[in-house]
């Protein structure tokens, strides 16, 4: 079995980030996503398509499958905070 990665919680953040940006290659640096700033809608302007690409970058690479039918997604995907500490609770790697 292998281990999770001890990293500090700001540090999941800014990879968190990094996946978004690249895997939707959006025109913003990983450092300027805000933490508490909405993904999805305003904010970053994110749509259900968008959504989806970001479950399977993290699935692939954290080890878990974010559910399209999970009825806790508004929160999940609410903010860069909200999905790192979603990431932080049920990686597997």
């Amino acid at each position: 079995m292998s281990q999770v990665p001890d990293i500090s919680f700001d540090d999941l953040m800014a990879e968190v980030a990094a996946l978004i940006v690249e895997a939707l290659n959006l025109e913003v640096q990983p450092q300027d996503v805000k933490p508490d700033d909405p993904l999805y809608g305003e904010g970053l302007g994110l749509d259900s398509i968008d959504m989806l690409e970001i479950s399977l970058v993290i699935s692939k690479h954290y080890g878990f499958q974010l559910r399209s039918d999970n009825e806790n997604n508004d929160k999940i995907y609410a903010s860069l905070r909200a999905l790192s500490t979603h990431v932080a609770s049920q990686r597997t790697k």
